[in-house]
């Protein structure tokens, strides 16, 4: 029997391929990323593109209201999605109409739309929610710290969930708009630049703007009173600098600290080239807090950075990261060399440039006080695990990698390479390997072995190999006059 072949026509053809999606093809998006160390962070199905926040904040209570817009993009067929946030909720509209949420996890905020969202659609998804930032307990602690007269949030590697609902891993970078509303005398700090300021019945509103991709945790916000001070570097760039009022004896050692933020913003400029960001500075917050935070275009510096007087090197290693971490972001947390190797080498580059030891006789110096046994060479800066991830070997060793790097291709092509990587990877996410990938092609040298033993490695290079790549002297090795603040540095970023 012959079976007759049926073709349908032209206007049938069409209608069958505008069928769409049946509800089984349309999943939930993943309650993570898969990140190495912190598989909870982040969201699967959607890439977020802008964050509207638009909030309320009272220090006296530490009642924090908003309502966040959220303009995203589909990456799949989607039945569902996940927020990363902590405060409670209560309404969400996803491109107009009310969806349904529930809680689950740590920190997850399930979200269902009225009707399943198809891949690569933008959609818009508004949240409403209150609570107190202070009192939201995460794996024993909060972000949110509360001060005398506010409150401030600078955190790594989450913040975010304390204040905002996100997709909260770096990957997913993102531009701001930030308005924040707060008592009469008392002011809001973020990101960026402040588009506008207004008051009304009592209340005064910041808007802040930072127009450039920024990644969850880099966000920040600092409510309280603060001395502020503007300027501009000389390219222009706007400087925004503050500092709060009630710092008692640490307010000269924190202002004599971040005031030299232009100074540092020009020469970093020429190691690693144009400044990426819409703003720059700095601010010091009454935080009994002994860390310092890379939060994008403006610096978190806990008081306690200042215990010991003034610290420049903490605030070179801070703005060294709007380059190195900010502006070219990590893919994955084990990646964590591609931001901390390359912040504190720039100390040590300063330190050069200062007169007070090179960044060779840092290396050297580096060398020599860690002993084959020494558990400093366990730690492995290409990937030292969730637990060591901001143990000073991470910082020391992952330097004396880029110096040893620098001895292997020469000045010329390793300062290329520290500008090239800056703007072939510009508001981008990258690896270890992409590092290693990328200074090879740049230098022309086979570099895999080498970065295998300085990073990777859980044991000291020999001598041999330090000699090669170092020039690692033999003979007692004197203390450079900067080691002691660069060292001292390393203990502020126990986040």
């Amino acid at each position: 029997m012959r079976h007759r072949l049926l073709v349908p026509g032209a206007a049938a053809l069409s209608l069958l391929l505008a069928v769409p999606a049946s509800a089984a093809d349309f999943t939930p998006g993943a309650p993570g990323v898969g990140d190495t160390y912190y598989p909870e962070s982040g969201n699967g199905g959607y890439d977020v593109s802008h964050y509207d926040l638009r909030l309320k904040y009272q220090p006296k209570t530490d009642l924090l209201e908003g309502t966040a817009t959220l303009l995203a993009t589909t990456t799949q067929d989607l039945s569902r999605f996940n927020l990363d946030f902590g405060l409670k909720v209560s309404e969400i509209r996803i491109n107009g109409k009310k969806a349904s949420f529930a809680t689950s996890g740590k920190h997850e905020l399930e979200v269902t739309p009225a009707t399943p969202l198809e891949k690569g659609k933008q959609i818009s998804v508004v949240v409403r929610y209150a609570g107190k930032p202070s009192e939201v307990k995460i794996d024993g602690y909060s972000a949110w710290a509360r001060t005398p007269d506010g409150g401030v949030v600078a955190q790594e590697p989450d913040a975010a969930v304390w204040w905002f609902p996100s997709n909260d891993h770096p990957t997913d970078k993102a531009t701001y708009d930030i308005s924040v509303a707060v008592p009469d005398g008392t002011q809001a700090l973020s990101n960026g630049v402040l588009a506008s300021q207004s008051s009304k019945l009592g209340w005064t509103r910041y808007n802040w703007r930072s127009d450039k991709p920024q990644a969850t945790y880099l966000t920040t916000l600092a409510v309280g009173k603060f001395d502020i001070t503007t300027d501009k570097t000389a390219n222009g760039l706007p400087v925004i600098n503050a500092v709060s009022k009630d710092l008692g004896s640490h307010e000269g050692s924190a202002k004599a600290s971040i005031e030299r933020t232009t100074e540092i913003t020009e020469w970093l400029e020429s190691v690693f080239g144009p400044y990426p960001f819409n703003a720059v500075g700095g601010y010091v917050p009454n935080v009994p807090a002994g860390y310092a935070l890379e939060t994008q275009t403006r610096p978190f510096y806990g008081k306690k950075v200042f215990d010991r007087g003034t610290n420049v090197s903490v605030v070179v290693h801070e703005l060294a990261h709007q380059w190195y971490g900010d502006n070219v972001s990590l893919k994955d947390w084990k990646d964590i060399w591609i931001n901390e190797g390359f912040a504190a080498y720039s100390q040590w580059l300063w330190s050069e440039k200062e007169g007070e030891g090179t960044a060779q006789e840092l290396a050297d110096w580096v060398y020599s006080q860690h002993p084959a046994d020494d558990p400093f060479w366990t730690v492995k800066p290409g990937n030292p695990g969730a637990e060591n991830q901001f143990d000073g070997a991470v910082y020391d060793r992952g330097a004396l990698t880029l110096q040893a790097l620098r001895n292997k291709v020469g000045d010329k092509a390793f300062f290329g390479i520290l500008k090239s990587w800056q703007t072939e990877n510009k508001y981008g996410n990258a690896s270890v390997a992409d590092f290693v990938k990328f200074a090879e092609k740049k230098s022309g040298k086979e570099l895999a072995g080498f970065f295998d033993t300085w990073l990777f490695q859980p044991s000291k290079p020999t001598a041999g190999a330090a000699k090669k790549a170092l020039g690692a002297r033999q003979a007692p090795v004197a203390e450079p006059n900067s080691w002691k603040q660069i060292a001292a540095t390393h203990d502020t970023h126990g986040h």
